[in-house]
């Protein structure tokens, strides 16, 4: 369906000596100006309706991507680095006009070093074929994020990605040993090393969850996680919330740190059971899923702990999966669940705040009164470990008015999380969506600080420009969501 809102650009003098320029460089074939690639690639997986693309092109090597770059340069134009565009913060909608560079079409697997556990990978490799790929040797790559069958290694790092096993293993960034790297000039540097022997500054650590603000990512050295010799996954339901909440406390209090604990409230329940069937308590306030892995009698003892804990914190039952199928059937519930709200309303908006653990059930329950006054459905699932929440409020793009209402309750519970002692986000970035609430989380000083940042790697602002920073202006097409027409969402 095409987006009405999607504004055609008509190209300039300008752009055609850009456009000739870049078939010159890098082959007719992989720069695209017409009206379909342009739809395309206006939007990515959030709110954001739709910005103007300029060109998009699809570098397959290093060298493209810098001719790409210098390209840019030499015409004064910026560019947007992209990956499979799951993105939910709009870090990949274009804004006036910039060069596309999409990397999905750089998808090798370039080396593999299972004796020093590490390998290097182009940023279009998708992270869900790399773990496949890994497997039979008995590894995976850990970050996990709900959209692992299509978004890239280049994305998880662009977004320091995480996932529901980030509670043990920790979020791209501690997966992630060195990065190549095409900076805003065009020039190719390293950052990091295989061996962890770099001196100076960690430029590494700043580039990961650079949300494509700092440069192009071109090879990737990820860390090879071992898979663990013994798995147990735990279904847990309650009949209060506030039970499971507390369930999530008193198990890290009691010094366990699972590799995965989630959340899935009763709306949210109900209907992934009705879209996955995978024997979930339909009549159950809250579930969690807990997974613990390690050496087979750790995690005997451990599944022990957690069974009496959470039964003396109110759980009603504990599930343990007798086999790897009754395992994956209690994963693709959750891994289903934005899919599964389609059922309800074919919109949803979603945030990602960090709250602490202590104010889990006060938040919840701030969310859902304001979902209630802004006569909004809520669902709730989240990764309960860390105190990542996903709240979804669902609703019918086509009703008028509904995402002013929308959008004031996000901002609400945004403001909310923050009040509560949380950060604004945990795995999503910041991209367009949240960068309107950096002033309310980071001091002047602080935001002055990673302005300097900016400037260091990209002197003349043209990476992703418009995202991350409050920079004082807005993207020309994709301002401020409030003020985009009803029905925008499609």
């Amino acid at each position: 369906m095409a987006n009405k809102f999607f504004k055609k650009k008509v190209h300039s003098k300008q752009d055609d000596q850009l456009f000739r320029e870049l078939c010159r460089n890098i082959g007719s074939e992989r720069v695209k100006r017409d009206g379909a690639s342009q739809l395309l690639y206006s939007r990515d997986g959030s709110a954001f309706p739709g910005g103007i693309p300029g060109i998009v092109c699809f570098p397959e090597t290093t060298q493209h991507v810098v001719d790409c770059i210098k390209a840019a340069n030499r015409h004064d134009r910026s560019f947007v680095p992209r990956g499979a565009g799951t993105g939910l913060a709009g870090g990949a909608v274009p804004c006036d006009a910039p060069l596309v560079i999409s990397t999905t079409k750089m998808n090798s697997i370039l080396e593999v070093n299972y004796e020093k556990q590490f390998a290097w990978v182009e940023p279009g490799v998708v992270n869900l074929d790399l773990t496949k790929s890994l497997s039979e040797f008995g590894f995976h790559f850990a970050p996990d994020p709900s959209s692992q069958q299509s978004c890239t290694i280049g994305g998880n790092v662009a977004n320091n990605s995480g996932g529901p096993h980030c509670l043990a293993y920790g979020v791209t960034n501690a997966h992630v040993l060195a990065v190549e790297v095409v900076l805003p000039d065009g020039t190719l540097v390293q950052l990091g090393d295989i061996d962890g022997h770099m001196s100076g500054y960690d430029l590494r650590g700043v580039f990961v969850g650079g949300e494509g603000t700092l440069g192009i990512a071109t090879r990737i050295a990820v860390k090879l996680t071992p898979n663990p010799p013994t798995i147990c996954t735990l279904l847990l339901d309650f009949m209060d919330v506030a039970d499971a909440a507390k369930t999530v406390s008193a198990i890290i209090a009691a010094g366990i740190v699972p590799a995965a604990m989630e959340m899935m409230d009763k709306r949210i329940v109900k209907v992934v059971e009705e879209f996955v069937k995978v024997g979930y308590p339909t009549d159950a306030a809250a579930v969690l899923i807990i997974e613990i892995d390690g050496l087979s009698d750790g995690v005997r003892l451990e599944t022990e702990q957690i069974k009496k804990i959470s039964l003396d914190c109110g759980a009603r039952s504990v599930r343990v999966a007798s086999s790897d199928i009754e395992r994956e059937k209690i994963w693709k519930g959750r891994k289903s669940a934005f899919g599964a709200v389609a059922q309800v309303q074919p919109g949803y908006y979603l945030h990602d705040t960090v709250i602490p653990r202590t104010k889990l059930v006060e938040v919840l329950e701030e969310v859902y009164e304001i979902a209630n006054r802004y006569e909004l459905i809520v669902m709730n699932v989240f990764h309960a470990g860390d105190g990542n929440l996903h709240p979804l409020l669902l609703f019918d793009p086509q009703e008028p008015g509904v995402m002013d209402r929308v959008l004031l309750a996000g901002e609400e519970i945004v403001q909310v999380s923050l009040d509560a002692g949380g950060v604004l986000s945990g795995e999503h970035g910041i991209g367009l969506e949240k960068k309107r609430f950096m002033e309310n989380f980071f001091s002047k000083e602080d935001l002055a600080a990673q302005k300097l940042v900016k400037d260091a790697f990209d002197p003349d602002g043209r990476a992703n420009p418009f995202k991350v920073l409050p920079s004082g202006a807005s993207c020309s097409e994709v301002n401020h969501l409030s003020q985009l027409p009803d029905g925008a969402w499609v």
